[in-house]
């Protein structure tokens, strides 16, 4: 099954408006423990995933998230601790609070410091998990800064090293928002696919269309269960078996950004569903000016669009066309939830004695 084609299942007649579920999804986390504006911040993220297509990552988190909190691995009270600022350079620990409202102060207090440096970065370390990262580019690039975005998971392992076979990292994303006259949204990961992902596709006892996981013996597969046996398998890193080096190189410089910058990692032995943040924002005006930078990325992306396709490839796209259009449409005509996402809603609304948003037109 072709991972692209993933998020196309969702129910073709069911929308719901995306407000209605950011007010519903912030009501459960408050319910659930959080205080208002962390759970107005998450709620925001996790449906601005599912606007852009990742619906892996967007409100098929909400019940994962609120369980986190009734058993007490996110924090609900607090804010970040600053170790260390240098003013275009800081560090916080974020005990755990929710990652999706972490990044989001992150962001707002990086704007201003970009704009007095030029650029400015800030890493979280203990942060809880972080959600979507596209979903955090546009606030970026509204404000005319470029965003780099990436985090690892000091806890997690589903990923070997090139030509290894035990799992050392986590997929590894990193995400770029590029301002445009059509935002650029880059978000990849060092591996060929995602966790959740593939916890998606086995649930479904379903297989990818190419190998892109291996088993416990280095044998290449395109099941994604052996990620869950006794001796688990790995995803592979980009490049996959013939030129996986490049994903590996991906992974360790998304290490060194994460971990290694905020001084707390893999090497800590952590625990628990987390990540630690690298955010980095790029004022556009204190470099070549904004109009030249957008002249150039729009001459690139024009460039690319007017490329001749090969064949079984309508057009060539940039990175974030097919999801900005989505977006536009699903704020518009409401947003289609992938199956199974309402079922979980369902019970956690039902937990707390909330009401599901009504279908859109109803």
């Amino acid at each position: 099954m072709n991972e692209v084609n993933q998020g196309s299942s969702a129910s073709m007649s069911e929308r719901y408006a995306a407000r209605q579920l950011e007010e519903f999804a912030a009501r459960v986390l408050c319910a659930a423990g959080l205080p208002q504006a962390p759970a107005a911040a998450v709620a925001h993220v996790l449906v601005e995933g599912d606007l852009l297509g990742h619906d892996t990552h967007g409100l098929a988190l909400l019940a994962p998230y609120v369980k986190e909190i009734e058993e007490g691995r996110m924090a609900t009270d607090g804010a970040p601790q600053t170790l260390s600022d240098r003013g275009a350079s800081v560090l916080w620990d974020g005990g755990r609070l929710p990652g999706p409202w972490l990044v989001t102060q992150a962001i707002d207090t990086l704007i201003p410091r970009a704009r007095e440096y030029g650029c400015a970065t800030l890493v979280i370390r203990r942060s809880h998990h972080i959600a979507c990262l596209a979903s955090y580019l546009l606030r970026a690039i509204e404000a005319d800064m470029l965003m780099v975005l990436s985090c690892s998971d000091p806890a997690g392992r589903s990923v070997a090293p090139f030509g290894g076979t035990r799992a050392v990292f986590t997929p590894n994303p990193i995400a770029v928002g590029i301002p445009a006259s059509s935002p650029i949204l880059v978000d990849i990961s060092a591996s060929l696919t995602t966790n959740g992902m593939s916890t998606r596709v086995a649930k479904q006892g379903k297989s990818f269309d190419e190998a892109w996981f291996m088993d416990a013996d280095g044998r290449p597969t395109c099941d994604p269960k052996v990620l869950f046996e006794a001796e688990p398998g790995t995803i592979l890193p980009i490049g996959g078996l013939a030129a996986g080096h490049k994903g590996y190189g991906l992974a360790l410089l998304i290490e060194a950004l994460t971990g290694g910058l905020a001084g707390r990692g893999r090497a800590d032995h952590e625990q628990g569903w987390g990540a630690t943040v690298f955010i980095s924002l790029y004022d556009t005006l204190a470099f070549g000016g904004k109009d030249d930078f957008r002249r150039q990325m729009d001459w690139i992306a024009a460039a690319c669009r007017a490329n001749p396709p090969r064949p079984g490839v309508s057009s060539v796209r940039m990175p974030g066309d097919r999801g900005l259009a989505q977006r536009a449409d699903q704020l518009h005509h409401g947003v289609r939830l992938h199956d199974g996402i309402l079922p979980a809603l369902a019970q956690c609304a039902a937990r707390y004695g909330i009401s599901l948003p009504p279908q859109k037109g109803q």
